[in-house]
């Protein structure tokens, strides 16, 4: 391979500073080693803090699975995550599955994931219900994010209170803005009557710890969104299809990472058109790409147990992959790009 993995993440910052300087650590050493000096958060030190979560295992095949997870920070929120956190779509979301949704929240728990990403529209309010059947009796162990997709105040907070009462808790420790899409979105949002004003009063009441951002279609919008808002968090799509179409892992991520931001990777698996038997066929490949990028965690939908277990093996013996490994992964997928990004074009 011929461009390496510093080369194309910074294509657009020809002239910064931050290009020169992490392309001349890339000519000292690893792309791993490279990383964990211009982004602290993944150097081995902050990366491999395991959890030790209580069991709640029933003796069945899933304690062939040593519980812990390395952790990241996430950005200057004082929190460590998991590598792998759990989405709250899929089976999760769905309420007639009830119990099979408890057994995979409680196994994640058990398994060392911290960090559960939910939303009112998820399931119209079914991922929240299902989740909060079991932040009941194990809300202390877990970082709690979910989102308003209403752009006014008085909507959300109407909506935060229904997320509160679904998920059994009184308090959030991320309440972010969900499905920024459109320029007219963060205007909505950011006018005297909008949504960021409601964030901001139920942070400063401490209803909830942190704030943040969320958007899978247009880069430039999330990219205005950080720069006029000082947000905890960003919720973005990255996967090995990004970077032909629309690339969040350019500007966009290295503006997050400069803000010290918490990032939270998302669409990995792009609901599963990412994988094809002549491209990506593994979640091994599709994670360990996103996870070899300057991300906090990457949060997933999970449809059975042994599809969790899977993603926590993976994030359990992951090593960043080096430059040539990136390259590799991201021309497996190039001819089916734009299955792979959808939800950019559709979404």
């Amino acid at each position: 391979m011929t461009t390496a993995r510093g080369e194309w993440y910074f294509t657009s910052m020809a002239h910064s500073d931050s290009r020169r300087r992490f392309l001349k650590w890339m000519g000292a050493g690893t792309a791993a080693a490279a990383l964990s000096t211009v982004f602290p958060f993944l150097s081995p030190s902050r990366q491999q803090v395991w959890a030790s979560p209580r069991n709640h295992s029933n003796g069945s095949t899933e304690d062939t699975i040593e519980p812990g997870l390395p952790r990241r920070a996430l950005g200057r929120t004082g929190v460590q995550t998991g590598l792998f956190s759990l989405g709250g779509e899929a089976t999760v979301q769905t309420a007639s599955r009830r119990e099979t949704a408890e057994e995979i929240l409680n196994r994640a728990i058990d398994l060392g994931v911290n960090y559960i990403d939910t939303s009112p529209r998820y399931g119209n309010g079914g991922s929240e219900t299902n989740i909060g059947h079991v932040m009941r009796d194990r809300r202390g162990e877990v970082f709690l994010a979910t989102k308003t997709h209403d752009r006014s105040y008085d909507g959300t907070m109407r909506l935060v209170e229904q997320s509160l009462k679904r998920l059994q808790t009184d308090h959030l420790d991320l309440y972010q803005l969900h499905n920024v899409r459109v320029h007219n979105d963060l205007d909505r949002a950011f006018a005297d009557d909008g949504a960021i004003h409601a964030l901001e009063r139920l942070k400063r009441e401490k209803v909830v710890g942190n704030i943040g951002i969320t958007g899978h279609r247009d880069p430039t919008v999330l990219l205005r969104g950080i720069r006029e808002h000082s947000f905890d968090t960003i919720l973005m799509s990255l996967n090995a299809a990004d970077r032909y179409y629309e690339p969040f892992q350019e500007e966009l991520l290295e503006t997050a990472v400069e803000q010290e931001l918490g990032i939270i990777a998302m669409k990995v698996a792009a609901v599963g058109r990412v994988f094809r038997e002549d491209g990506i066929t593994s979640m091994e490949q599709a994670l360990g790409y996103v996870l070899s990028l300057p991300v906090s965690t990457a949060i997933i939908g999970i449809s059975t147990v042994k599809e969790l277990e899977e993603n926590v093996r993976i994030a359990q013996r992951f090593e960043p992959y080096s430059r040539e490994q990136m390259r590799e992964v991201e021309q497996l997928v190039s001819h089916y790009e734009r299955e792979a990004n959808f939800f950019k074009h559709h979404w």
